[in-house]
């Protein structure tokens, strides 16, 4: 996420593009860096282009079955005219509110196309790429717009924030977090609502795109909002551009009621959903002591990147999804020194800026950091700023590490004026010049990106690719695979995802990947709460456990697959665990032993459940 910045003029306006921007080579620079940016996107990605359906993400397989669900959802969404907020196809019966899941129905949308006809793995990659490479032509151009003349600088600008440590880490995932554009085209219309006599139409393009912005990434835009106050103010209240601000303030005020206006009628019913609709929560599923930056973290480096293949990447985050910072020290010391060198070097105007985005970052650096100071790992005790924000509304479902992706925008800012400033003084002496050129390489070098490892995982089964599911269970009937879906054990929820890309009838599941209501105090949590025989074959799929089952264990089943109304349960050939090996035998036996001998049929073994019988009777039948 980024910052709100003032244009780079020495009065802070905004500069009009020169005849060379609009000309062709304008436009060959621009291929150039799409060019570069979709590469090194296919770079980062390519371990999945090589096999969308047969390999997911090493080190987030959960996060990228919830996804492929989604683009699932999408096609049965147009299909069947679902809700696309609010969805009863996960854990039967009580279904889950999407609008409070991160639901990115504009993908899921305009994708449905492509995830019908090649499927969710291939749209969950071609997305993910284009975030990557979006993500840095997004910067490129808002960087030329708005902050330098030279393009070499606005392409490293640009560059850097698509592909710094923190959105390659995401990219392990996450397609709302990998999709670091929605901040420049925020922010481009943004500064834009100050040109005189236009509000009404940049309020109305603005509002439209915070309604995209918010079904794609929420938690991001409320970000990229946040720091667009910060900058506003800081830069308002600057002598040098105080009066300035005081002039477009009308302007701007009326371009943002417009927007919020705009903005409130097309996201009404998301929004009411995700606050006031069925089974929504308080909070989140997850814990933001945990969850929030080490302070060491900002100077290590990441483990996708040239310096954690080398050896130096470190383990201060808490997972390789979550490395929002790990700038290195070289990185951090040069932003300093950019920032320093560029405030000793402005007008009064191009000050204002410059303090004006430094600012944003120091607050977002120390907000990262969470309600406790951590130090390599260890709670120093010491209580910080956001401690007394916590329990605030939106603060409240937040995680404090990934606003460490908006010091992301603000040391891509520095980079790009500073570099824009080498460019432009024809008197540097060579010796500082060879010193910036050896500050740049030293930094961003050992932070070239790695691609994302990939790991095979379990094919589709021919009972769920050929339909011949649809023999076994009655139309939106409960089926379920064996282990039941959860964050660890996604299979299930692939192969739902899978049936649903194919349109046609459909069936509902128990459980489930997703965030719902059942956590302490009203906030959420991860899945549903787990019942006796879910929680029997999770234990038997994750740790191998093989319970002893007696009657009382049928008796409690019997009692479970009641209240999911399941019609059958299935148990594939291959199983495949998001972060660890399943044991499939263990599974099976548990299944065995509490439902009777299964059919082979379409390369999985199925127990068919008739609703009143116990799951054994005396002949072993199901």
């Amino acid at each position: 996420m980024s910052v709100v910045a003032a244009a780079p003029s020495e009065s802070a306006e905004p500069p009009a593009p020169s005849p060379t921007r609009r000309g062709s080579a304008g436009w060959r620079s621009h291929l150039i860096v799409a060019f570069v940016a979709v590469a090194l996107a296919t770079y980062v990605t390519n371990g999945l282009w090589r096999d969308p359906a047969g390999r997911g993400l090493a080190e987030n397989l959960g996060d990228q079955a919830f996804f492929e669900w989604l683009l699932g959802y999408g096609v049965y969404t147009l299909g069947h005219g679902a809700d696309p907020f609010y969805t009863w196809l996960l854990n039967a019966p009580l279904g889950v509110n999407l609008a409070a899941n991160t639901s990115i129905t504009v993908y899921t949308t305009l994708f449905a196309p492509l995830t019908f006809l090649a499927g969710p793995p291939v749209s969950f990659v071609t997305i993910l790429t284009l975030n990557l490479a979006g993500s840095a032509f997004a910067w490129y151009l808002f960087l030329q717009r708005f902050f330098v003349e030279r393009r070499a600088a606005a392409m490293l600008g640009g560059l850097f924030c698509g592909f710094a440590p923190g959105f390659v880490s995401h990219a392990n995932g996450h397609l709302n977090w990998s999709a670091g554009w929605v901040a420049p085209v925020i922010l481009w219309w943004v500064l834009r609502l100050r040109e005189p006599g236009r509000w009404l139409r940049h309020g109305l393009i603005l509002g439209c795109l915070n309604a995209v912005g918010f079904s794609i990434a929420a938690e991001g835009l409320f970000f990229t909002a946040l720091a667009s106050g910060v900058f506003v103010l800081v830069w308002s209240l600057m002598p040098a551009t105080r009066a300035e601000a005081r002039t477009a303030a009308p302007t701007m005020l009326a371009g943002l009621g417009v927007t919020a206006l705009t903005a409130g009628l097309l996201l009404a019913y998301p929004l009411y959903m995700h606050f006031g609709g069925p089974r929504t929560f308080t909070g989140t599923g997850f814990n933001q002591a945990y969850f929030a930056e080490d302070l060491a973290a900002y100077f290590e480096y990441p483990t996708l990147s040239l310096a954690g293949w080398l050896g130096q990447g470190s383990d201060l985050a808490p997972n390789q999804t979550e490395e929002t910072s790990y700038f290195g020290v070289p990185l951090m010391v040069l932003a300093v020194v950019a920032a320093v060198t560029l405030w000793r070097h402005a007008a009064p105007g191009r000050r204002a800026t410059v303090a004006a985005v430094s600012t944003v970052g120091l607050v977002f650096l120390v907000l990262s950091w969470g309600p406790k100071l951590k130090l390599f790992k260890e709670e120093t005790g010491v209580t910080l700023p956001y401690e007394a924000l916590r329990h605030l509304p939106l603060f409240d479902s937040a995680l404090p590490a990934r606003l460490a992706l908006v010091v992301v925008g603000v040391i891509g800012i520095l980079l790009a004026l500073t570099v824009d400033r080498l460019l432009s003084t024809p008197r540097l002496r060579l010796p500082t010049r060879t010193a910036w050129a050896a500050g740049f390489a030293l930094a961003l070098v050992p932070l070239l990106p790695l691609p994302l490892p990939t790991k095979e995982r379990a094919v589709e089964p021919a009972f769920i690719a050929d339909g011949i599911w649809r023999d076994y269970v009655s139309e939106n009937g409960v089926m379920t695979a064996l282990p039941f879906a959860t964050t660890d054990t996604q299979d299930g929820q692939r192969w739902q995802a899978y049936t649903m890309a194919r349109s046609g009838t459909q069936f509902r599941m128990p459980g489930g990947y997703f965030l719902g209501p059942g956590g302490p105090n009203g906030t959420g949590r991860m899945g549903a709460p787990a019942r006796h025989t879910d929680w029997m074959f999770f234990q038997a799929g994750y740790y191998g456990t093989v319970a002893a089952i007696d009657d009382a264990d049928r008796r409690r089943t019997r009692e479970d697959f009641a209240f999911w109304g399941v019609e059958a349960v299935f148990l594939p050939e291959q199983i495949t665990g998001s972060h660890t090996t399943l044991f499939r035998s263990a599974v099976e036996t548990t299944a065995t032993t509490l439902l009777g001998e299964p059919e082979r049929v379409g390369g999985v073994l199925l127990w068919r459940i008739r609703p009143g019988v116990d799951p054994v009777d005396r002949d072993g039948g199901a």
